[in-house]
């Protein structure tokens, strides 16, 4: 049996806020769909274009109470300078137990997800 992920779905008390950020982060594209779900995507102009997994948005009535179970890692071509622009963006940096000489940041985005800048990708396995 395949299976494959389809899309990353990401609860949100302000989905335009926070989908604001996703999209500048990413430097995708946002489309809202017919339930009012907002999608974060690569356009086709964008080099992630098909190859990607898109982020959705959707509205829930209460906020995130404890630390992700799931998180995203993100691979920046300059680590420094992304975390700063994250940080920019809203992205702030929570204590969720770093010992501080980690190589990834632990970022959280504006709804408190937490998320992991780092520093350079896991190699391949053999």
């Amino acid at each position: 049996m395949g299976l494959r992920i389809e899309t990353v779905t990401i609860d949100a008390v302000d989905p335009i806020r926070l989908a604001q950020f996703w999209s500048a982060a990413l430097g995708w594209g946002q489309r809202v769909d017919e339930d009012g779900d907002i999608w974060i995507e690569p356009d086709e102009a964008h080099p992630e274009f098909g190859r990607s997994i898109p982020l959705l948005i959707t509205r829930v009535p209460e906020s995130k109470q404890a630390k992700n179970r799931f998180h995203l890692d993100l691979v920046p071509d300059d680590h420094e300078r992304e975390v700063e622009r994250l940080e920019s963006l809203g992205a702030t940096r929570p204590s969720i137990g770093q010992s501080g000489v980690e190589s990834w940041v632990v970022l959280a985005d504006p709804e408190g997800n937490e998320f992991c800048v780092l520093d350079e990708p896991d190699p391949p396995e053999a």
